[in-house]
């Protein structure tokens, strides 16, 4: 998402510089280069110890290294010309960028993935509760916190929402195959329902004519891999230009979300999904952000939580009328291109930041 919106402003005209980290998200041994321009983007990489992200203190003392590093930057780099944009990883950036905002007389916008600490506290972690207040005091120095969704704008001081989108190359691709495949691509984490999606793949896994492709990686990935399913194919994450071809070798997706997450987290491949004309199957709250896109677009069927046996009915609805599938995902399609195509997003972008 910030690659595509950083290009699209270079594009445009603007000046932008991006300050991240030298560390891949799934290798914190890669060696990036420290300073690089890509495509009219100046990308400035600063230093951060290398734990990674597979052990927790390592990973706190790797946040806190960058929160640091981070700060010296826009403290260096920003100017009362300059907006700064916070993204949400690592969480509480925003405060960092709020005092350097405050330094350089900058302005800052918040950039709103997910809602922490409250997506840490609604997953167990009811310690994280303290952070609220120095999160909030970010919040309110922003000139514009950018939500994703209704729920989520609920939430946040000075919000406007601005949909997250799918790789604007992303189309549909007729992949032939016998039986019917249900997808799951990206990250299967704490906050998504794999128990429900469970329970329908031992329903159907003796039904020949339905297979699942799980397509990604996850703090449960590895957990519904040592199940053994005879019914479910395991891949990991695809490459960007491989995208339209990996999601459309499934006929229908799913997407899950815990509901005690809606209005904190809305699921990004929901956007792909509808880019590649395929069913939505989404497990999570009838009143939620999704469910209610869904519902109304009648792009997919929403399941509730827990119920296995609805879900694996739906599934055996779409294989057994495979017209009727083409049909939802290519109503998916429309609203895609109606509402959440790239350029909408872009222009939106271009109105808050000007």
């Amino acid at each position: 998402m910030l690659s595509d919106l950083s290009f699209h402003l270079a594009e445009r005209g603007w000046r932008v510089e991006v300050v991240t980290s030298r560390q891949r998200y799934d290798d914190s041994s890669a060696k990036l280069p420290r300073f690089e321009t890509v495509r009219g983007v100046v990308v400035r990489r600063v230093w951060s110890t290398r734990f990674g992200r597979g052990f927790l203190p390592g990973r706190a003392v790797d946040y806190a290294t960058f929160y640091a590093s981070a700060f010296f930057a826009l403290v260096g780099r920003a100017t009362r010309d300059s907006t700064i944009i916070a993204l949400t990883d690592p969480p509480l950036i925003s405060v960092v960028a709020a005092i350097a905002a405050m330094l350089r007389r900058a302005t800052l916008v918040n950039w709103t993935q997910d809602v922490f600490p409250e997506v840490a506290e609604a997953l167990g972690m009811r310690a994280l509760r303290v952070l609220r207040s120095v999160r909030d005091w970010s919040l309110h120095r922003a000139k514009v916190n950018v939500a994703l969704g209704d729920s989520m704008a609920a939430r946040l001081p000075h919000a406007v929402v601005i949909h997250n989108w799918a790789d604007a190359s992303l189309h549909p691709v007729e992949i032939p195959h016998a039986p019917f495949v249900v997808g799951y691509s990206g990250n299967l984490g704490r906050a998504h329902d794999v128990r429900t999606m469970l329970e329908a793949i031992r329903a159907l896994r003796d039904d020949v004519e339905i297979e699942f492709l799980v397509t990604g990686g996850g703090a449960q990935f590895e957990s519904l891999r040592q199940e053994q399913l005879p019914n479910v194919r395991f891949a990991g994450y695809a490459p960007r230009e491989q995208l339209s071809e990996s999601l459309s070798s499934a006929d229908a997706h799913l997407v899950t979300l815990l509901p005690s997450l809606e209005g904190l987290i809305v699921p990004s491949k929901f956007y792909g999904i509808l880019a590649v004309a395929r069913p939505v199957l989404y497990i999570g709250a009838r009143d939620g952000e999704l469910a209610r896109i869904i519902q109304a677009h009648d792009c997919g069927f929403v399941i509730e939580p827990g119920d296995g046996e609805e879900l694996a009915r739906r599934i055996r609805e779409l294989a057994g009328d495979r017209n009727q599938a083409r049909t939802i995902g290519l109503r998916g399609r429309r609203l895609y291109e109606e509402r959440f195509a790239p350029d909408i997003a872009f222009t939106s972008w271009e109105r808050v930041l000007t």
